[in-house]
């Protein structure tokens, strides 16, 4: 039976906690309690939707999504104002409750973070007994329930913490590990969109096991460098530290179409629905971006990109959308067909801790 090499075996814990945003303000009133909650804009002007509660998913309510577009789901949809600096305060909680056990700790954003505890500070050796003692205090704590996903590696800790949501854990042992990667469906693989997934089985490929069929040259010749990483972590190998002092660098979103675009108008409709993707996570990170870059890949698959930069960080969604909408107009977008488009922001407001800083940057956890 083939096994996951022996120094992978790391003991990972990812911990994400349910729906957080609406979770704290269901939490801090009551008249939220039990009711489809999505904390955003409003559906009057451009809002978007950054976290909707377990009652308002049912509805098929999302985070990205644009707030008209929510209410249209679910007319009884209440729309709550985000507190960030509450959410912050909450987030540095649950970090302490987390540096009880372990100083490696990989924040994602606010709401979850990947936790090294192969050497726990209370010399408990269980991964698992751990990841139940941080959900019970955030629970204790704070009123609140994290899900949370045990195993070797960083990639099946994060897939294993979705498993079971919300208030789950999910623990993948060493031995599962293999089995577990080829029962995947590909559309569960992170980092595997909707376009990679139909493609994949348009190739007849459903699962990890139909990706472990492929030679290594195969995968790249048909999906590019990514190829390589579907090689490693279709076999349960992920050599990724938890690394605690990650920054990060810049958030964007992209999307590969399902079919060239050729019209300006098609384009402009997809630059707004990344731009809405990008804005949320900006405001689930609580950043601001001073530079705005757009990304093209033609249907030659030659790829180019645009940038401009902002004397004031920005984080406000009309800005990105129209900078992104500029920023095509300096391409050959009209004379060519598009397969891809991408927004990125960086170039990060960093707030001196020191100061009274009131721009509302939040820093992760």
């Amino acid at each position: 039976m083939e096994t996951v090499p022996e120094h992978n075996q790391r003991k990972i814990i990812h911990v994400d906690m349910d729906a957080f945003y609406a979770s704290v303000e269901q939490r801090d009133n009551p008249e939220y309690r039990g009711k489809a909650i999505a904390v955003g804009g409003q559906p009057g002007g451009r809002g978007v939707v950054a976290t909707a509660s377990y009652e308002a998913r049912k509805f098929g309510v999302h985070s990205a999504m644009s707030s008209r577009s929510a209410q249209q789901l679910c007319q009884e949809l209440i729309f709550v104002p985000p507190r960030f600096s509450v959410y912050k305060e909450v987030s540095a909680h649950i970090r302490e409750i987390f540096s009880r056990h372990t100083d490696l700790i990989e924040p994602l954003s606010l709401d979850e973070a990947y936790l090294d505890v192969t050497h726990d500070k209370l010399q408990i050796g269980s991964a698992i007994q751990v990841a139940q003692m941080i959900r019970q205090a955030i629970k204790d704590e704070l009123n609140l329930t994290a899900s949370a996903g045990v195993s070797i590696n960083k990639f099946v800790a994060k897939i294993a913490s979705g498993m079971q949501k919300p208030d789950g854990l999910t623990f993948i042992a060493p031995t599962q590990v293999t089995a577990f990667m080829e029962q995947l469906a590909v559309e569960k693989f992170h980092g595997v969109g909707k376009v990679t997934a139909d493609k994949m089985k348009k190739m007849g490929l459903h699962t990890g096991a139909d990706l472990k069929a492929l030679t290594e040259g195969e995968l790249v010749q048909h999906f590019g460098k990514t190829g390589r990483f579907y090689y490693t972590i279709v076999r349960g190998i992920d050599n990724r530290e938890v690394q605690p002092n990650r920054e990060t660098r810049s958030i964007g979103a992209e999307d590969t179409f399902g079919h060239d675009l050729t019209t300006l108008e098609e384009m402009y409709a997809e630059l707004d629905k990344i731009a809405l993707t990008v804005h949320t996570r900006l405001e689930r990170y609580g950043l601001k971006g001073r530079t705005i870059t757009l990304k093209v890949k033609y249907s030659d698959f030659k790829q180019i990109t645009r940038n401009k930069s902002f004397t004031n960080p920005v984080d406000e969604l009309d800005t990105i959308r129209a900078t992104a909408k500029q920023l095509l107009a300096t391409t050959d977008a009209e004379q060519k067909k598009v397969r891809l488009l991408g927004i990125t922001l960086s170039n990060f407001h960093i707030p001196d801790s020191n100061k009274n800083d009131t721009s509302g940057q939040l820093s992760l956890f």
